[in-house]
């Protein structure tokens, strides 16, 4: 599963302001709301504050990743939020959080919310890509961003890439199909 199939633009703001962790928070879940993935946005954000009271989701280096697992969620989806000037999150290492990324996934959902965790933490700890994240212009590079990271570090599930086939069109395009073993009959 990859990161950006989470993502929705409806789900990412560039622009996220908020005095105190709990107005952070209750922005998020509104991205999260935004996507159309919740049924009970309450029961969401409650599970989102349980989780925190067990221990921060600030990791440090600039980077909070809310997440809760709850009924309240239809479908595992994700949200974003950048703050320029930073965000008190009480993180590990005492940092302002610049980069939010909020994880919903519903009860029956395996691991994957761990999935997703891991694969953000994988891609966040390059300090240049962080960066590049903060200083995105618009929802759209902020996403190209994400999945051009996700292809780098992880080669194997790239996305496909379909060759164009070029046809000489003086000759007709013959395809066969057998069931033969041998292929001709």
């Amino acid at each position: 599963m990859r990161i950006t199939d989470l993502l929705d633009k409806k789900s990412v703001t560039l622009d996220l302001v908020a005095s105190t962790k709990m107005e952070a928070i209750d922005k998020m879940v509104d991205l999260v709301e935004n996507s159309g993935n919740l049924n009970n946005k309450e029961e969401y954000k409650k599970a989102i504050i349980a989780r925190e009271e067990m221990s921060t989701t600030g990791i440090g280096e600039g980077v909070a990743i809310p997440h809760a697992k709850t009924k309240a969620v239809n479908k595992a989806c994700l949200a974003s939020g950048v703050s320029k000037d930073g965000i008190d999150y009480e993180s590990f290492d005492g940092s302002l959080s610049h980069l939010f990324f909020m994880i919903a996934a519903p009860d029956g959902a395996n691991d994957t919310h761990l999935e997703v965790l891991s694969r953000l933490s994988t891609i966040l700890m390059d300090e240049e890509f962080r960066n590049s994240l903060i200083n995105a212009t618009s929802v759209d590079e902020f996403i190209a961003l994400i999945d051009k990271k996700e292809s780098e570090k992880f080669p194997e599930e790239s996305r496909e890439v379909v060759e164009e086939v070029v046809v000489d069109s003086k000759y007709p395009t013959v395809l066969a199909v057998t069931a033969c073993p041998t292929g001709i009959a």
